[in-house]
Parts: C-alpha cells; structure tokens; sequence
C-alpha cells in the first residue's frame, strides 16, 4: 500500500499534468472521481441526510487525522477544517501545489450531494493554507447564503471559473 503522504504528492502531480493539458482535463477527472463517490454514498447520504454525513465524516476525521470540528444543526452539518492533512502534506513538499488542488474535494463531494438531493459548500478561505469550512444543507436557500458569504468558494464546475482559467492560460 502507498502511504498516505506518498499518495497525495502523486494526487497533486496528476492534478497539475491534467491542468497543463488544459483546466477541463482536470474537471473531467473529477467529475470521473463524483461518478465513482457517487456509486458508493449518493443513496447512503440520501437516506440518512445531513445526520449521515456528520456520521460520515466523523469518520474522515479520525481516519485521515484531520484537526477541525464537526457540527450538526437542524439546518446543516459542517465541517471546520483547522488542518486539512492533504494540503499540508502537497505544502510540505518541493513540488509546488496545483493551483486547483483544494478544488478536488468539491470535486467529488458536489456530484454526490446533487445525487443525494443535499446541497453542499465549501469556502476554502485561501488556497495556500490548509483550512476550509465544509457545510452540507438541508435546503437550497441557506445554501445559497452560505456560499455568498464565502471568503473563496469552491466551484470546481462553474464555466465562469473553466473559461476564465483556459482564457488565462491561452494568454501565456
């Protein structure tokens, strides 16, 4: 098995190949990787809601020695990231993160609450610190308050962000 640390230096040198080939490469992989999440939690998370998800990542937390807390409300469950393992790993490196590497998390976590009828947002706050704030909503309208207060909101699928990414690059 490929220790935890080895892996995720080899997750952020794919991610950084697929944007080199163009930002879409890399959306693709990560739609590939909510298809395959998808399989596995859509019906778990559908069934069980917000309540599975705390349940679900409570396990992440100790699983992937994450630092942060977990919150359950009547509304959302939330996710207060203080170190995300992942990133401080690719930062404790020679090789430079993938500008995008936060971004996978949503990558594979939006698909899956779609499918879920779930409504997830992710304020990564900066994509050079690790740290974030994950919540999961019941409803669509808190949601959409949420992620407008967003100091840097995930939207790994959003055009605006694919196309102004290809347009920078083009300009290279």
């Amino acid at each position: 098995m490929i220790p935890s640390d080895h892996f995720v230096r080899f997750y952020n040198e794919v991610f950084k190949a697929l944007e080199r080939k163009g930002h879409r490469h890399l959306v693709a992989y990560w739609q590939e990787l909510g298809r395959l999440q998808t399989r596995e939690l859509a019906a778990r998370f559908r069934v069980g809601g917000i309540e599975e998800c705390h349940t679900y990542w409570k396990r992440i937390l100790e699983e992937e020695d994450c630092k942060g807390e977990l919150t359950l409300t009547p509304t959302y469950f939330e996710f207060r990231m203080r170190r995300c393992p992942s990133l401080a790993k690719v930062l404790d490196n020679d090789a430079a993160p993938c500008e995008f590497y936060c971004d996978h998390c949503m990558g594979w976590v939006e698909p899956v609450m779609k499918a879920a009828g779930l409504h997830a947002v992710m304020d990564m706050k900066s994509r050079s610190e690790p740290h974030c704030v994950f919540r999961v909503f019941r409803d669509p309208a808190p949601a959409r308050a949420y992620a407008r207060r967003a100091r840097l909101l995930s939207s790994p699928y959003a055009k605006s962000a694919t196309t102004a990414t290809e347009t920078r690059r083009n300009r290279a």
